[in-house]
């Protein structure tokens, strides 16, 4: 039941993500941060099972934070999805992980990028995408108002319209929202009403 929506900008990759963790029809928290910073120019938005996302994305945090540790070097946006991709294939056979992420990273030389991830280590960039059942809803949406060079400001102004969307015909009330950037100058929240 996550809801995980990502797109990419002129100069940056904006995410949101529901802060719901629910199972059936229980709600048993309503702030959970499912957008996780990577590195200073790096976020991976998940959704799945909740044990799942969060043992996993966090392997994958502390494995990149090691490679890096040991090589005094960053790996790019592109090298992360790969090693992503590569991982959940390697478990599929072992013990499988059932999580979809959505990468969205800065690189100073390949500027800002997006990629969907699934739990069949399924590999795409793309310019915008959506995960969980808010995809039936929101991708029309995406489809209609999404521009290649869509400035910040106007990249808010679409996410806010595909919640509206979902709030208006989703069943699940997904209320709460969190929505990251990643840009030039690193991640950041934004918080706005």
């Amino acid at each position: 039941m996550d809801s995980v929506i990502a797109l990419v900008g002129k100069d940056f990759v904006l995410s949101a993500a529901d802060t719901a963790n629910a199972r059936s029809v229980i709600v048993m928290k309503d702030d959970v941060d499912k957008i996780l910073e990577l590195d200073s120019h790096k976020t991976l938005a998940m959704g799945g099972e909740p044990g799942d996302f969060v043992q996993f994305t966090e392997y994958i945090q502390k494995n990149l934070h090691l490679y890096e540790f040991q090589t005094g070097l960053q790996l790019s946006t592109h090298a992360v999805a790969n090693f992503i991709r590569g991982e959940l294939a390697r478990l599929i056979r072992e013990a499988p992980v059932l999580t979809n992420l959505l990468l969205g990273g800065y690189d100073s030389v390949s500027g800002p990028s997006l990629y969907y991830i699934d739990y069949l280590g399924t590999l795409e960039k793309l310019d915008y995408t959506a995960q969980g059942y808010a995809s039936f809803f929101i991708l029309g949406t995406l489809d209609r108002y999404y521009q290649k060079d869509i400035t910040l400001d106007e990249g808010i102004e679409l996410m806010k319209r595909c919640i509206h969307q979902l709030s208006k015909r989703f069943v699940i009330n997904q209320k709460n929202f969190i929505f990251k950037v990643v840009d030039k100058d690193g991640v950041r929240q934004i918080n706005f009403e």
